[in-house]
């Protein structure tokens, strides 16, 4: 075999390109989710434009009635997060993953036919939308455990990171596919395309060997359910990030329920547009991701998590303040691009943090605690947004979002529970042996 010292130059530059020895794509099974990851991702994309589209365009849903779609796939959460975490850990994940999938192919299938049958309404969206918040909420949860079991605790930022990359590819390439999908098909056939993709990411899922499950079933469900509100609160990091996180959710909803408005109505950007603006979204997601595992090792995961809010903040407010015209589309691709590398800083580190301090016994039930208290302001958000649209325009909603998260990193950075995290923290076996089971 030749030396790196005797190949060619071509060819040591490719070398910088090769996976690294210990990359976790190296690993067979990990390869497998990331794989799955990536192919889910592209269907959502088809859902985060074609669900809105067909509301907006098709069904000239108003500010409030998209503020109501988006709330109703957060709404699951708020219902059912705290019980799915009992749940998750007296049953193994995996299934629960793959299932999750499949129900999601069913629910967006059933956007074309109600269209095709004369039956589309937005009733009929809300309903899709909160059956697939319901099937996030649980498998949603699955997934996140599912990687624990699979990546070693001191790589879990690594992992976050790479599978923020696969969607992120998705981000980069789907919105423009979708989009073009769109326009040759409508919003409502271009989910029949979701559909497929989730099938065959259920269908990679099932070939994951998933190593034996050390479980702690909890002997009573409801002393249960409140020992992982316990364990949350006891943890003043965990409780600190659910508050952080809950209100740049607040804010996302929020700025989520007008911005295909703002692009549709103020822009006038047709269908393909939209989609092709989304690419910078991806775009962001990629840098962020790519770059991410490097911003964390120097400043640290708490100061990075910091930076995603301000990020996203800086991106609401630059669309808010733009004017109409061209400069307005480069300000719709700015902030799509921005929120890209502002959420991804974000959840790659809040993801990490959170299964960082947890023993494996209270994986479920944290996940699931930690997503019901950063999903409860989501939909007043969302409804919010939708409202101050009706009202006071669509630019107030997004300079609301954009200020709030502006504030909220200025405030974050001056808790040092955050700023002065550098590493990822360990569970703390005092605190963890006090939590009732």
């Amino acid at each position: 075999m030749n030396s790196p010292d005797s190949l060619r130059p071509i060819d040591r530059r490719w070398l910088r390109f090769a996976l690294r020895p210990d990359d976790l794509l190296r690993d067979r099974t990990y390869r497998r989710l990331w794989a799955s990851t990536l192919i889910s991702s592209f269907g959502t994309q088809v859902t985060l434009l074609a669900l809105p589209l067909t509301a907006a365009v098709l069904l000239d849903a108003s500010p409030s009635q998209m503020g109501i779609l988006t709330a109703m796939e957060v709404v699951p959460f708020a219902l059912f997060s705290l019980p799915t975490g009992v749940w998750l850990d007296r049953i193994r994940k995996l299934p629960v993953y793959v299932l999750g999938e499949v129900l999601i192919a069913v629910a967006v299938t059933s956007v074309p036919l109600a269209w095709w049958f004369g039956a589309l309404s937005m009733r009929w969206l809300y309903l899709v939308a909160f059956a697939i918040g319901a099937v996030n909420t649980t498998a949603g949860s699955a997934s996140h455990i599912v990687l624990t079991q699979l990546v070693p605790r001191e790589r879990l930022v690594e992992g976050h990171a790479r599978n923020a990359l696969a969607s992120s590819t998705a981000e980069v390439m789907g919105p423009g596919a979708a989009g073009l999908l769109i326009k040759l098909t409508g919003a409502p056939l271009a989910l029949l395309a979701n559909a497929a993709l989730m099938v065959g990411s259920a269908l990679i899922l099932r070939g994951i060997r998933v190593p034996p499950e050390e479980r702690h079933p909890p002997a009573r469900f409801w002393p249960a359910m409140r020992s992982g509100l316990h364990f949350v609160m006891r943890r003043r990091l965990l409780t600190t990030m659910a508050l952080a996180v809950g209100i740049w959710q607040f804010c996302y909803q929020g700025s989520v329920a007008v911005q295909i408005l703002f692009g549709t109505r103020m822009l006038g950007l047709s269908e393909r547009a939209v989609g092709l603006s989304y690419v910078a979204l991806g775009v962001g997601t990629i840098l962020a991701s790519a770059l991410g595992h490097r911003i964390v090792r120097r400043i640290g995961p708490g100061p990075a998590l910091v930076l995603g809010f301000a990020v996203c903040g800086a991106g609401w407010s630059i669309l808010a303040l733009a004017p109409l015209g061209v400069l307005g589309v480069v300000a719709f691709n700015a902030m799509l691009f921005l929120f890209g590398v502002g959420a991804t800083l974000i959840f790659i580190n809040f993801l990490a943090l959170r299964q960082a301090v947890t023993p494996a016994p209270l994986l479920g039930r944290m996940t699931s605690t930690m997503r019901w208290l950063i999903l409860l302001p989501a939909g007043p958000g969302a409804l919010l947004g939708g409202w101050i649209g009706d009202q006071f325009g669509l630019r107030a909603t997004l300079a609301f979002s954009g200020a709030a998260a502006l504030l909220l990193a200025a405030v974050t950075w001056r808790e040092r529970t955050i700023r002065d995290l550098r590493t990822l923290p360990s569970p703390d076996p005092e605190l963890d042996e006090a939590v009732p089971d």
